[in-house]
Order: C-alpha cells, then structure tokens, then sequence
C-alpha cells in the first residue's frame, strides 16, 4: 500500500473526523449559513441589496472558512487528542488534505451553491415587487442583478479567503489553545507593521502625504488636488501575483510543514 496516499485510508481518516466532530465539522457550517441568510435580510432591509450581497458574501465566505478552518487541526489543545491524532494509521498528507478538502472546497463549495440561491431568490422577488406601468421599471429593474461571482469584488474576496483559511490552518497548528484568537492578533499585527512601515517609508520619500496603500500607491497633495504615484507596470504585476498567489500558497504549503514536524 502507498504509504503517502490510499484512497481507502484517506476515506477512512476523513469519514473518521466527521463522525467524530459532527458539531464543528456539519453543525457550525450550517449555523453560518444561517448567519449568512440572517444578515442578508438585515442589511437589505437597512442599506439595499447591493450592500448585502456584498457584506454577506465576504462573512460567509471568509468569515466561515477561517473559523471552520480552526477546527480541522484542532486536536492539539491537549496532548491526549494530539496523540491520538498524530497516532492514527495515515499518512501527515491524508491528514492534510483532509483538512485541506474539507476548509477549502468542500466548505467554499456548499456556501457558494446556497449563497447563490438565496441571492438569486431575493433578486427575483425584488425584480418581481416592481411596477411595470412605472417611468422608472427599467432603471429600477437594471439597478439590482445577482452578485457576479466572476467580477472584481468577488475575485478579491476569493484572494482573502484563500489567505486567511491557510492562515489559520497554519496557526492552529502552531497555537495549541485558542487558535482563532491567537491567529487574528498576529494577522492583525501584521497588517498593523506592513501598513505602518509603509506610510513611515512613504512619509520619508515625499514628505506630507494624504494616503499610502501598500504595494499600490501614494497620495500626495498638490495644492488643491490630489495626486497619485503608482508603481511601475512590470513592478505591480509582480506584486499583485506575489499577493494573489505567492502569499496564499506559502500559508497552504506551510500548514502541511508545521503538520510534518509537529511534536509537543
């Protein structure tokens, strides 16, 4: 038998961590879900359907799979649970690519079929509430359309979530006891010093500044005006697919290293 990868064994693991965490692993993903219908309501209510596909989309998604992701390698708050893991008759792929399927598609997979569904619905009834006598059916009607899930909103909410699920997945393995909360202060930190040293840089360079965003831009203010300094083309190519893809890769890649070599 492979001693890296049975599609029998790796069955087994993972049938194995869902009857074994059915609360985490099928309960919490469904009470995102619920969340997600929740504020979808709210929001629309409150502030229109554009601001609630948007707002819902990106907590259900990111939100959900960061938390959910907490729980795939949570068995190292105890040195019994972690054992017993580290333990089991799989290989340290198996085991990762079980959290791995389960976090990134198997999760990703089942939001976005249910996301789509209630987006489709309240479009419907709204297009459906409308008047078509009204002057202003046409406009009203062209104003509100399904969230595009290939357009740019989505693209970069799709960038977070692959960074911020293998970002947990890396440290609930390195934080034994409540990871989730370890893994938000040190991604906070590190936006914190990134942001920071980039406005300090930029202030140094050119002086007074009116905005600084990392990797992208500089505000300067001219007079009345505001003005821009971009990086070069061939530069910002580079960062966008160092950011878009170097970055989320590094976390995935990582989480299966930290997996290999954990020990208590």
């Amino acid at each position: 038998m492979n001693n890296t990868f049975s599609i029998k064994r790796f069955g087994l693991i993972l049938r194995k961590t869902f009857l074994e965490k059915p609360m985490q692993m099928i309960g919490f993903p469904l009470l995102t879900l619920t969340v997600v219908l929740i504020l979808y309501v709210i929001i629309k209510a409150l502030s229109g359907i554009d601001m609630a596909q948007r707002i819902s989309f990106f907590v259900g998604l990111v939100g959900g799979s960061f938390f959910l992701s907490s729980f795939v390698f949570g068995y190292f708050s105890s040195n019994a649970s972690g054992t017993s893991f580290l333990s089991l008759p799989a290989s340290h792929f198996e085991k990762w690519l079980c959290g791995v399927l389960i976090a990134g598609v198997f999760y990703p997979v089942v939001f976005l079929i249910f996301y789509y569904g209630i987006d489709t619905l309240f479009v419907a009834l709204y297009h459906n509430s409308l008047d078509p006598a009204s002057p202003f059916y046409k406009q009203q009607y062209e104003a509100v359309y399904t969230f595009d899930l290939n357009g740019i909103i989505a693209r970069n909410v799709f960038v977070m979530f692959f960074i911020y699920t293998g970002a947990m997945l890396v440290g609930s393995l390195y934080f034994n006891k409540v990871p989730v909360i370890k893994t938000a202060i040190a991604l906070c930190i590190i936006c914190v010093l990134i942001f920071g040293v980039n406005w300090l840089f930029a202030t140094l360079l050119f002086g007074n500044i009116d905005d600084a965003a990392p990797f992208n831009h500089v505000a300067v203010p001219l007079g009345n005006d505001v003005g821009a300094i971009e990086l070069p083309a061939g530069v910002a190519k580079i960062c966008k697919y160092a950011f878009f893809y170097a970055m989320p890769a590094i976390f995935w890649i990582l989480s299966f290293t930290r997996l290999r070599e954990k020990e208590f």
